[in-house]
């Protein structure tokens, strides 16, 4: 429905007004930067904004999502990133990663009752001491705790959680989480 309403161009060219604003843009990167990885996965990678800056810091990365117009403004930013076109439930990639990044509520725009079976591929995709960072609106007041379950049944745990990318601490529940998980 997002993507329906959205024009994508539009929303691309704003990340663009935001930083020549002098707007912070790239918490998400500054965060899973300081895992220091070597390869990056960002699944919904959309128009590639966080792939893009993470492969401009050194990283390996590639990003993953289904809407083809989106990978196409992502393509044309940067070749350093390997783009490919799939669902992330049923991605099989000939690769694993030290950080798997979800940025921009990932998971509410995945189909429903497709949420544990991203989570369980992504897992997949993980080195064992690897991380899964995911950052997304809390919809509903059980999302943070469902996401949770999803992430113990692919053999992942808690390891930090705040209320944005910025790192500020999670104390209560609030409207925004980013969830670092890792294998047990």
């Amino acid at each position: 429905m997002w993507r329906g309403r959205t024009d994508i161009a539009e929303y691309n060219a704003r990340w663009d007004r935001l930083a020549a604003d002098g707007q912070k843009v790239h918490g998400e990167a500054d965060l899973v930067d300081t895992f220091t990885p070597l390869s990056v996965l960002d699944a919904g990678c959309g128009t590639g904004r966080v792939a893009v800056e993470l492969a401009a810091r050194g990283r390996r990365v590639v990003g993953v999502d289904n809407d083809a117009d989106m990978l196409d403004l992502a393509r044309a930013k940067s070749d350093d990133v390997r783009w490919v076109l799939a669902d992330l439930a049923t991605v099989e990639l000939d690769a694993t990663f030290d950080v798997i990044v979800m940025a921009g509520d990932v998971l509410n725009y995945v189909r429903a009752g497709d949420e544990s079976r991203v989570v369980m591929n992504l897992a997949a995709h993980l080195e064992p001491s690897g991380r899964v960072v995911c950052g997304g609106s809390v919809v509903e007041s059980a999302h943070v705790r469902h996401y949770d379950n999803w992430c113990r049944s692919a053999g992942l745990e808690l390891e930090v959680r705040y209320a944005s990318w910025d790192r500020i601490p999670y104390d209560r529940p609030g409207s925004y989480h980013v969830s670092v998980h890792r294998r047990r």
